[in-house]
């Protein structure tokens, strides 16, 4: 058990862009009223055939309509709204990484600006009520801040958080952030580092607009772990990371701003010995349920929060498609969509409330999908 207290770190994603084609594919069209249609956008690696950042929606019915393409961008591998959701911000996951701003109108976005993000393929970007926006730079091993005006355009980069460090295994040679996270309540932000095997703990001087490290910032997690993303129980003081490198969800108990790490849990059956590694996580409003995908079992992991705050593993579900990056819950919680970047599809899902278990029900083609904005 490891307690340390707050600190900022930044969890980064790898660039994997294959080109892997899925042919396979179930559409019903679009027949129903389009204010029963769930409108959300895709992010995409364009290495292959994909544009950018296209746009679809889901049927009341858990089907989809035809994605289209709503903005060219080089690799836009993940994307953030505004608090309005009026601005729709995409990473372009190169090296120079650089970050685009679009103004949503209607079916298509159009760009706003676009500003350096401080390091080298940026994987995360996130924004809070005041406009700041955090970006993950996962070759850079560091997080940038920038500012949003309220006309949507981005400012130039304000500070620059630069990680140190390495952890164990051969992904962990050096700080490659992943993630950057506004704390709920305001109090400062966690930033996921898979290289240095940390979280990192910070908050923003809005007088200077820079980075503040806290005293004691990071937090280490078990050797290999290779931490990712994060979600925070809805009415409970447990946050719980995503390790990429060894398939466990970390319960972590924040107590008044000191972080403990209290047990993990893994996401792949007991029998599972192949090679897998973990890529997103979600939970339900109600927090009763935990969702985290695997890229080589290829499924929707589904636990079951405990009374104590720990996770049960109850199930997983396969994706039908390679390679789950990212996956969502939908806004009114009764479907879940997955994207599988190698297997070029999107996978729906009906959710049952009351047990969290998942039900297929359809699949459409895509390009190399690795992010689902709703």
């Amino acid at each position: 058990m490891k307690t340390i207290v707050f600190a900022l770190s930044l969890f980064s994603i790898i660039s994997c862009k294959n080109t892997e084609t899925k042919t396979e594919t179930s559409v019903t069209p679009s027949t129903t009223s389009e204010n029963k249609d769930t409108s959300f956008y895709i992010g995409t690696y364009t290495d292959g055939t994909s544009k950018g950042i296209y746009k679809l929606a889901l049927k009341e019915d858990g089907s989809f309509t035809e994605p289209v393409l709503a903005a060219e961008a080089s690799n836009p591998s993940f994307l953030a709204f505004n608090k309005n959701k009026d601005i729709l911000l995409a990473v372009n996951e190169n090296d120079p990484g650089t970050i685009e701003s679009f103004q949503v109108n209607g079916d298509t976005l159009v760009q706003i600006n676009s500003s350096n993000t401080g390091g080298a393929h940026p994987c995360y970007v996130t924004t809070n009520n005041q406009d700041y926006v955090l970006v993950a730079n996962y070759s850079g091993g560091n997080v940038g801040l920038l500012k949003l005006n309220e006309d949507g355009k981005l400012s130039e980069l304000l500070d620059l958080e630069q990680h140190k460090g390495k952890g164990t295994t051969d992904r962990q040679e050096g700080p490659h952030a992943h993630s950057s996270w506004f704390i709920p309540d305001g109090s400062g932000i966690i930033s996921i580092d898979l290289g240095t095997n940390q979280l990192w703990f910070s908050s923003i001087n809005t007088e200077t607009n820079k980075l503040d490290p806290n005293p004691t910032h990071n937090l280490d997690f078990e050797p290999g772990a290779g931490p990712r993303h994060l979600v925070f129980h809805p009415t409970k003081n447990y946050v719980y990371v995503l390790n990429e490198l060894n398939n466990t969800i970390s319960q972590i108990e924040n107590k008044d701003g000191n972080y403990t790490i209290l047990n993990n849990t893994s996401i792949l059956p007991e029998d599972f010995k192949d090679f897998s590694k973990a890529a997103d996580i979600h939970i339900s409003q109600d927090g009763k349920f935990v969702y985290a995908s695997n890229r080589g079992h290829d499924s929707i992991a589904i636990l079951e929060v405990l009374e104590n705050g720990g996770l049960k593993l109850l199930a997983n579900e396969p994706t039908r498609g390679k390679d789950p990056r990212n996956f969502q819950i939908t806004p009114d919680e009764k479907f879940i969509v997955a994207a599988n970047q190698n297997g070029n599809n999107l996978v729906s899902y009906k959710r049952d409330s009351e047990t969290g278990l998942l039900t297929y029900v359809a699949q459409v083609s895509a390009p190399a999908p690795v992010c689902i904005l709703f």
